[in-house]
């Protein structure tokens, strides 16, 4: 009985414990590699501030991959939402300019995920077209606001977001964290979840099933965006600017992320704590490499790696199942 049970928990959790043993040789690997210095609160801290960033960035992705669909406009509507919240912010002194300003910044993003999920679930335009010419749609727009120039010079309440500390902890990483957990509570705990499971699985059996797919599709992509203005506050609020381009290498990183913590991406399977962990191991990765002075070109091959190593682990335990 306990064989059987130890067997079902191995067949389906096998990437998530994949992913653990990974991690786990990493922290081993890198603590003594850096001589202490990876598991010092300096660069812990570090690690903090930096992952929330990509992290939510990669929760915008995860939604869209499950419907089996790719939102490749993450970025550039991160950068419009920033934009926008970083012109209030410089031009308006009054007392209520950073609640406004946030409240405006999400209310964009809202804007960016009603106009994809509009074009994809109700005119059927397929996810990669749509979203990539929003995604330069937006980017032009964004371009067009700033000329090309940088925002910054933003009040200390508003940067705290990005820099402060709450109980000691980070504050990025306590945002990050509630909407890692608030995404596990959706997906798994409302048949909202459970619906876009269903139809990034089969979508004609969805279909039969008597679930409106396109209002499915409209929702996710609405999720999709709103976390990509979540993550416009973390990002200028750390580095005091607001820019058209940045972060464009982002999002590569974020189907990579999704991809390697177990997200299928044909769509209908893939856990938040997988993506979780995968994120870590990249930070982990990102910020060993460089505390030994490595070029984080090196970063990226062995990150490429990990990847390829975890897909045909994956693959042959499919095989020999």
């Amino acid at each position: 009985m306990l064989n059987n049970k130890f067997s079902q928990f191995y067949t389906k959790n096998f990437e998530i414990i994949i992913l653990v043993i990974i991690l786990s040789f990493l922290l081993v690997s890198m603590a003594l590699l850096t001589g202490g210095k990876f598991l010092k609160l300096n660069s812990l801290e570090a690690m903090a501030f930096q992952m929330p960033l990509l992290g939510l960035l990669t929760l915008a992705q995860l939604i869209p991959m499950l419907t089996g669909g790719i939102d490749l406009s993450i970025i550039s509507t991160a950068n419009l939402s920033g934009i926008i919240t970083a012109l209030i912010l410089t031009n308006m002194k009054a007392w209520y300019s950073v609640p406004l300003a946030i409240f405006l910044g999400l209310c964009s993003a809202l804007l960016i995920g009603i106009f994809n999920g509009f074009i994809i679930s109700f005119i059927e335009v397929p996810p990669i077209i749509g979203t990539l010419g929003s995604m330069i749609l937006i980017k032009g727009i964004s371009l067009a606001i700033t000329k090309g120039y940088v925002i910054s010079g933003f009040p200390d309440s508003f940067l705290f977001i990005g820099n402060g500390y709450i109980l000691g902890i980070p504050t990025p990483f306590i945002i990050f964290i509630f909407f890692s957990l608030l995404m596990a509570l959706i997906l798994y705990r409302t048949s909202f979840g459970i619906y876009i499971y269903m139809l990034g699985s089969n979508p004609l059996a969805t279909l039969f099933s008597g679930i409106n797919n396109k209002s499915l599709l409209f929702k996710s992509y609405l999720i999709s965006s709103f976390l990509s203005g979540v993550a416009s506050l973390v990002m200028i609020s750390r580095f005091n600017a607001a820019q058209a381009d940045y972060g464009v290498s982002f999002l590569l990183l974020t189907v990579l992320i999704c991809v390697l913590g177990g997200v299928s991406p044909s769509g209908g399977f893939g856990r938040v704590l997988g993506v979780f962990i995968a994120v870590t191991i990249l930070q982990i990765v990102g910020t060993g490499f460089n505390l030994l002075g490595f070029s984080s070109h090196l970063s990226n091959a062995l990150w490429g790696i990990i990847l390829i190593l975890v897909i045909i682990l994956n693959r042959f335990y499919s095989k020999t199942r």
